[in-house]
């Protein structure tokens, strides 16, 4: 008689490294947004190692976990981030002068405007994670809407002012979102509160 036996195996909440790649790179590519620093060849490892690589080791590991909120998450804004880095090789001429010529910075905006539909729709999720992590999506919000406008020309500096500071306090808020999941979870206790979900769609 054949039996089956179920083995569970246990690994560690990922979040926490997933929301400090969040924070490193939206740090760094702030500062040139915000005028601070120049250019983009510095930020380019940053956005492929943290803001994709990490965030992509969180999303693997969340799946694990059978967190789908958190696993499609952090995937979506990894492959974000690899795709930010392509086009800054493309913009630079690494791919050649004559395809960076050909480069529709209104595709771009279209790539925004799909990114901002899928984080208002994992804003609405997040309002029954913690409201740290919602005010996060909030903001990745807002991120979003500015560079789209950007993109597309519209609200003149605006959209970019937008994006600029947006960006800064997603970055601000993952950093303490992240020192929690860590700090919280080593002892055993509430260290760093992130708030409670609000309780509208769970009970």
């Amino acid at each position: 008689m054949e039996t089956t036996k179920e083995v569970k195996i246990v690994t560690a909440d990922p979040s926490a490294l997933g929301l400090f790649g969040l924070a490193v790179i939206t740090l760094v590519a702030s500062s040139q947004k915000l005028g601070i620093t120049t250019g983009t060849s510095l930020i380019f490892p940053w956005a492929i190692f943290l803001g994709a690589f990490a965030q992509l080791f969180a999303c693997i590991n969340d799946f694990k976990h059978n967190n789908t909120f958190g696993a499609t998450a952090f995937g979506a804004y990894a492959f974000f981030w690899f795709s930010m880095g392509c086009t800054w090789l493309v913009q630079a001429g690494v791919f050649g002068e004559k395809f960076a010529s050909m480069a529709d910075p209104k595709q771009l905006g279209f790539a925004f405007v799909a990114y901002l539909i899928f984080t208002i729709f994992m804003t609405i999720g997040a309002m029954e994670t913690h409201k740290v992590l919602f005010s996060i999506f909030v903001f990745i919000d807002f991120l979003f809407l500015g560079l789209a406008m950007n993109s597309f020309g519209i609200g003149g500096e605006f959209g970019h002012h937008l994006a600029a500071y947006s960006e800064l306090i997603i970055a601000l808020l993952s950093f303490y979102g992240s020192g929690a999941a860590v700090l919280n979870k080593h002892f055993g206790k509430v260290f760093l509160p992130v708030g409670k979900p609000f309780g509208i769609f769970k009970k």
